[in-house]
C-alpha cells in the first residue's frame, strides 16, 4: 500500500511539473506573438523622425484640408497639366490637398482672420509625396522637354533648375505641413495680384522683389505674408506663396502616400 501510494504522489508531481513547463511555454508563445505583431515602419515614411510618425495615410496624421478649412479653394496645379512639368504629376491621384492635423488647424485661423477682411485662401498645393518630387527630378534630367518653359521658366535655362535649386531630391512638402496658396477677393470673386504666378522659376518670386512691381502689388504679398506669420508659419524667401508649420510635427520625416481622399479616409 505504501508503494501504491508513493507511485501516486510521482505521477501527482510529474503531472504537475508538466502542466508548469506547458503554462510556461504558452506564456512565452504569447509574447512571442505579441511582438511580432507590434507595428512596424511604413512604406510610406522616406525617412523616419523622432517623432512618432503616422501609419501610411492615417487620419491619425493627415486630414483633408477642405473638411479642416471649408472656406478654402483649391487649384491643385500637379493634378492638372497647367504647371512647370505640363503633366499630371505622379503620386496626385485626385484633385484635393491634405496637411497634417496641425498644419491644418493653423491655416483654419488664418482662413478665419482673411475671412473677416473679405478674402478666401486658394490652395495651389499642400503635402506632395516624394513620388512626386521623383517626378519633377526625372523632368528636370530630360532637356528636350520645354514645353512649358515660357510659362514657368522664360529666363532660365532648364539645365540650371537643379543647380539653382529650383529642384531638389526632397521637398519640405512631403513632410505634410507645408502649403502653397494665394488669396481670392470674395467681392470680385479673382486672385488678389501678386505680380507674379505660382510656381515661377525666378527672382521676380521672392517675397522681398520689388523692382517692376506695383505698390498694389507689393501690399498683396505683405497681406497674405503677414496673416500666415501671425497664424504660426513660416515663409520661404524665394517663394512668395510658400509657407510651412513653425513647429512642424514631423520635421524629419517624408512620406510617400498619395494625394487621395482615399489616403485620410
Amino acid at each position: 500500500m505504501f508503494k501504491s501510494v508513493l507511485y501516486k504522489g510521482r505521477r501527482t508531481a510529474a503531472l504537475i511539473l508538466a502542466l508548469a513547463l506547458c503554462f510556461a511555454g504558452c506564456g512565452k508563445d504569447v509574447t512571442l506573438a505579441q511582438q511580432s505583431a507590434a507595428p512596424q515602419s511604413g512604406a510610406g515614411a522616406v525617412k523616419t523622425s523622432s517623432a512618432t510618425a503616422p501609419a501610411e495615410g492615417t487620419e491619425a496624421g493627415f486630414v483633408s484640408l477642405t473638411d479642416a478649412v471649408p472656406d478654402a479653394v483649391l487649384e491643385i496645379r500637379y493634378y492638372s497639366t497647367f504647371n512647370f512639368v505640363g503633366e499630371r504629376v505622379d503620386g496626385y491621384e485626385q484633385p484635393c490637398a491634405l496637411l497634417t492635423r496641425e498644419a491644418a488647424e493653423a491655416l483654419r485661423g488664418v482662413s478665419d482672420s482673411l475671412a473677416e477682411k473679405g478674402y478666401r485662401l486658394k490652395i495651389y498645393d499642400a503635402y506632395r509625396p516624394q513620388t512626386a518630387v521623383d517626378h519633377f527630378e526625372r523632368w528636370a534630367g530630360d532637356p528636350n522637354d520645354t514645353k512649358m518653359k515660357e510659362y514657368f521658366y522664360p529666363e532660365l535655362e532648364k539645365t540650371v533648375l537643379i543647380p539653382q535649386g529650383y529642384i531638389a531630391e526632397k521637398s519640405g512638402h512631403s513632410r505634410g505641413s507645408t502649403v502653397d496658396l494665394t488669396l481670392l477677393d470674395m467681392k470680385t470673386g479673382r486672385d488678389l495680384d501678386m505680380g507674379g504666378g505660382f510656381d515661377y522659376f525666378g527672382l521676380l518670386s521672392h517675397p522681398d522683389f520689388t523692382d517692376g512691381l506695383t505698390e498694389e502689388q507689393l501690399a498683396n504679398r505683405q497681406l497674405l505674408r503677414d496673416a500666415m506669420i501671425e497664424g504660426g508659419f513660416v515663409p520661404l524667401d524665394t517663394e512668395w506663396w510658400h509657407f510651412t508649420l513653425d513647429n512642424e510635427p514631423y520635421p524629419d520625416t517624408y512620406f510617400d502616400f498619395p494625394v487621395s481622399f482615399d489616403s485620410v479616409a
